[in-house]
């Protein structure tokens, strides 16, 4: 109980299991390209059509804001996507993998993994933006705001869902994502893998 009001105290809020998904039904029906104004998603941006994996032990990160989005495949298909910045995270033991099977060969998956060199080596992402469908993790989220207009945070409709912290950590995060964009991506020991038949497996 200590623990918890002094959380509380301190603006600090616990999630367990985090799931993030601030997509309203509006935003898939009326607002198809508002992700895509003012510079938060490029107009000339077209993602691919399957989504990746990124998971890291830790994400540590300073200015997080977070509101409903949508992403376009090349074909035309309109994915619905909550879009999370956070102006500098640090991550720890990260790695990414995407399926680029092709019919008729054995699986192959493309992994890159950094930052798992201890304190001071973790992988480093300013001004970072996400397009994600769903992602888990346990969650403690610092002076947060939710329910706020999204308009006031991002690119999106006024009268939509917003939230936003001062400060988010986040353990044992597992995140499925159709587009990630940063300032600056500093990946420490770096090591990029094409793994093939019974070696090709994702990160989760």
């Amino acid at each position: 109980m200590k623990d918890s009001e002094t959380r509380q105290a301190q603006g600090g809020t616990r999630w367990r299991r985090f799931a993030a998904m601030m997509v309203p039904a509006a935003v898939a029906a009326g607002g198809i390209v508002f992700g895509m104004a003012n510079g938060a998603i490029a107009a000339n941006i077209t993602v691919a059509g399957k989504p990746f994996k990124i998971s890291a032990s830790e994400l540590d990160g300073d200015g997080f804001k977070q509101y409903g989005g949508v992403v376009t495949t090349k074909d035309g298909k309109i994915v619905p996507v909550a879009m999370s910045e956070i102006g500098e995270a640090h991550l720890t033991k990260l790695c990414q993998s995407v399926d680029a099977s092709v019919p008729g060969l054995p699986k192959i998956v493309l992994t890159i993994n950094a930052g798992d060199g201890g304190p001071g080596k973790e992988a480093v992402a300013k001004n970072l933006l996400i397009a994600m469908e769903s992602l888990e993790g346990d969650a403690e989220f610092t002076n947060i705001n939710i329910g706020k207009d999204a308009s006031d945070l991002g690119p999106a409709p006024a009268g939509s869902f917003g939230q936003d912290a001062t400060h988010v950590n986040i353990k044992d995060l597992e995140q499925v994502a159709r587009y990630t964009t940063a300032g600056t991506f500093t990946l420490t020991g770096l090591k990029l893998k094409v793994n093939v038949g019974a070696e090709a497996k994702e990160c989760f």
